[in-house]
């Protein structure tokens, strides 16, 4: 079990070290230099694992792969619609869900997630030097 736990703390330094959102494919490439024997499957679950318990975000965005954030303050994302980069929306932006009443047409409200779409400024430049390949 000490390799399990070992194998979880790479994985949950590697995601927290990140600020790009990382796929699973993604921590699997960054921590395989330190866990050669490591396999894509056990990087899967373990990140799966950390997200249940609390220690790292699971972001499962609309038409993309899944992606994981390590920072756990309240947030808001933005992802590029061309390459499905994800992005922290810096600065003061907070919807002011928490002024709703406790309960909203009987639900009960947890918590919230705003994710806004756009292009990122290297697809924008790339279509801008392309302009034959826009769709």
């Amino acid at each position: 079990m000490k390799r399990h736990s070992q194998q979880r703390d790479i994985i949950l330094e590697e995601v927290r070290r990140s600020k790009t959102h990382p796929s699973a494919q993604e921590v699997f490439e960054r921590v395989r230099p330190r866990l050669p024997k490591i396999s894509l499957g056990t990087v899967y679950r373990n990140l799966e694992q950390l997200a249940a318990h609390g220690l790292i975000r699971k972001l499962e965005l609309p038409g993309q792969q899944r992606r994981f954030d390590g920072d756990l303050s309240d947030h808001y994302h933005i992802r590029c619609l061309a390459c499905g980069q994800v992005d922290d929306i810096p600065g003061p932006l907070r919807v002011q869900v928490r002024q709703l009443p406790a309960t909203l047409n009987n639900y009960t409200i947890l918590g919230h997630r705003l994710e806004l779409i756009g292009i990122c400024p290297r697809c924008r430049e790339a279509a801008e030097a392309n302009p034959a390949h826009e769709q």
